[in-house]
């Protein structure tokens, strides 16, 4: 009994010592793998674990504003809805569909064919009113989403709609300053982490590696808003009124370069780009080639002076208005015989300029048609830009060279036309255009001397008298003020070849005569009730004048109540130049639409905006003329202004 018994114990020591060995095993391999784990698994779980519990969340910026010269808003961004769909979450594409067909007014084809798609992410509809985003909230469809984007507006409507350009619905600028300036104006990006819980719930925001500023930079215009309207204004009355094709005004600050105004018609409203026609898009000012007529003549006279081919005095036989050259008859609207060289400009002898062009030669006219930068880009930085056309001097027969020299057998566009007038503004000495203020570029041309500073005031007096005294532009006369202009009426090439029966009209003016801070250049593309610039050009020369001296407080009293009737009358067709009678405002907590009628559109653009509000323009102008909730009312349904799905609707004037 005893030896069974010590059998057994020996048998229990064995099995003990079996299953601690066992167990320093299993502790052994644990602590091996806890070693390999730290040491060499360490970081990767870590970083396993980290994207399981923490997530990169990105916030974007708005796009940059482009401001006018005193920081008048031309272009910014305003938040708006975009709807989204991941095709793997929705539970019911039919129902999905249909929903979304009707609430969207898209095709049902389209949207079941986007929610069919084997990608993670679809877009269905971008920046959608707020009436279809109430609506799909109340759908509350699994896997269909609204996000927040920025859409681009255009405060203004057409006010230098073809200068400012457009975006796409991306955000990408896709003409005018909106695409030489996409990548300034583009919003980048701020990264950070959302850390959440098992069920997914946010738990906190971690700010480190967040960016301080994710919004586009601003671009600053030259432009002036004030001077932009009254430029735009003034031309759609006179193309109007000849029942013109086209037309153009430049404003530009004399001693700077600086462009106040450039408009451009047919106008363009950026914010209805889609309905728009390329030939309203193109800024004809840079894009567009004419034969500027008579307005040359300024430059020859100039030059013919500088070489002492001509003084003001020197007589010019104009044969009473009839002249061969080779077999082109040249004539005058003015028929005269003798004429000294400064008559000759005033009364714009076409037969007086080509016998001064063709004893100063080809070559020599050809080489400060050049130096004025006639035949190259301007270099405004803008697409589209053209070069204009003058042929190498070689090139030139008899008549081409008596044609030059009165405008005509040569190409040049607005802008070519004001860089070359700003050289005689600044005493003979060349002078860029600028239409940026900020960011600030340096000076692409260095400046060249083509005339004397006594040249030049020799032909500003000339000028002086085409206005001032009995000469062809009379009509663009300002009382107290002295102008140096020069009127043009330029034949237009026929498809057919010669030239037809169409003409530009167009007028120049530097104000004042002999120390010029203003030059105003008008150009009336295809006028039908008359064709001569003196009539047609001069008068809007004339009234851009005015109400920008009138602006700058330049004006006699007298002609500050002429102006200031221009401007009322402005006020009562196309809007407000300023913002000084806006329509009382309901309070934006009262619970009813608020006022916005007669406001400018900037600004009733910014004060919906500011109620989260996008609203849908209807028509062209700068002023509200009537809103659609009417002021006053309850939101619609009894909801609150966030929560409307009603459109809001401006109509413009």
């Amino acid at each position: 009994m005893a030896k069974d018994n010590a059998r057994r114990t020996d048998h229990s020591g064995i099995k003990m010592g079996f299953v601690m060995a066992l167990f320093s095993i299993a502790l052994g391999a644990l602590w091996v793998r806890t070693g390999w784990v730290q040491l060499h698994e360490g970081d990767a779980l870590a970083d396993q674990a980290s994207r399981q519990s923490l997530a990169a969340e990105y916030e974007y910026g708005e796009r940059g504003r482009i401001l006018d010269r005193n920081g008048e808003m031309l272009a910014t961004s305003v938040e708006a809805q975009s709807v989204f769909a991941r095709p793997f979450d929705i539970e019911n594409i039919d129902v999905a569909a249909d929903v979304l067909s009707r609430d969207l007014k898209l095709s049902r084809r389209e949207v079941y064919r986007r929610l069919k798609s084997r990608k993670k992410f679809v877009w269905i509809k971008r920046q959608i009113s707020d009436r279809e985003a109430a609506a799909l909230s109340r759908a509350d469809l699994k896997g269909v989403r609204l996000t927040t984007e920025h859409a681009r507006i255009y405060p203004n409507g057409h006010l230098a709609g073809q200068l400012l350009g457009f975006t796409d619905i991306d955000g990408r600028g896709r003409e005018g300053i909106e695409r030489v300036y996409d990548k300034m104006l583009s919003p980048s990006k701020a990264e950070f982490v959302v850390q959440r819980d098992a069920t997914g719930r946010l738990l906190y925001l971690d700010a480190h590696g967040r960016e301080i500023d994710v919004n586009g930079a601003d671009v600053r215009l030259t432009i002036d808003t004030h001077i932009q309207h009254a430029a735009e204004q003034a031309l759609a009355n006179s193309i109007a009124k000849y029942e013109a094709r086209a037309g153009i005004v430049l404003v530009v600050e004399a001693k700077s370069g600086d462009i106040l105004a450039m408009a451009s018609e047919p106008f363009f409203n950026p914010n209805t780009v889609r309905s728009s026609k390329p030939s309203q898009r193109r800024l004809r000012p840079l894009t567009d080639i004419y034969e500027p007529g008579s307005t040359m003549k300024p430059f020859l006279i100039a030059a013919a002076l500088q070489e002492g081919t001509i003084t003001p005095d020197t007589l010019i036989d104009c044969e009473n208005g009839r002249w061969k050259v080779a077999r082109r008859v040249i004539r005058d609207t003015h028929p005269a015989r003798w004429l000294p060289a400064h008559k000759v400009l005033r009364y714009s002898s076409n037969i007086g300029m080509a016998k001064i062009g063709m004893n100063l030669g080809a070559g020599v006219y050809h080489d400060y048609l050049t130096k004025l930068g006639f035949g190259e880009k301007t270099h405004l930085g803008l697409p589209g830009e053209s070069s204009g056309i003058l042929r190498p001097a070689g090139t030139w027969t008899s008549v081409d060279l008596a044609c030059i020299s009165f405008g005509q057998s040569i190409g040049v566009t607005a802008v070519q036309l004001a860089h070359a007038f700003l050289c005689l503004a600044n005493q003979g000495s060349t002078r860029d255009l600028n239409l940026i203020l900020s960011p600030k570029s340096e000076r692409r041309n260095a400046s060249i001397q083509v005339f004397t500073p006594e040249t030049a005031a020799t032909v500003l007096k000339m000028m002086e008298e085409v206005v001032q005294e009995d000469g062809t532009g009379r009509s663009a006369r300002i009382q107290g003020i002295t102008m140096a202009g020069k009127t043009g009426t330029a034949q237009k090439a026929s498809k057919e070849g010669g030239y037809g029966d169409q003409y530009l009209s167009s007028f120049v003016a530097l104000v004042p005569a002999q120390d010029p801070e203003l030059l105003v250049i008008t150009m009336i593309d295809e006028p039908q009730k008359s064709n001569y610039g003196s009539m047609v050009a001069a008068p809007v020369c004339r009234e851009v004048t005015v109400r920008t001296l009138a602006y700058h407080g330049q004006l006699s009293e007298t002609l500050h109540a002429d102006a200031a009737d221009g401007m009322a009358e402005d006020v009562a067709s196309d809007g407000p130049l300023t913002e000084a009678v806006p329509a009382p405002l309901a309070r934006a907590d009262d619970g009813t639409v608020p006022n916005v009628a007669g406001l400018p559109v900037r600004r009733a653009l910014e004060t919906l905006a500011g109620m989260g509000i996008v609203p849908v323009l209807k028509g062209q102008g700068m002023t509200v003329k009537r809103q659609e909730p009417a002021a006053g009312r309850p939101w619609p349904g009894n909801r609150t202004k966030e929560g409307t799905d009603d459109v809001f609707v401006l109509w413009l004037s």
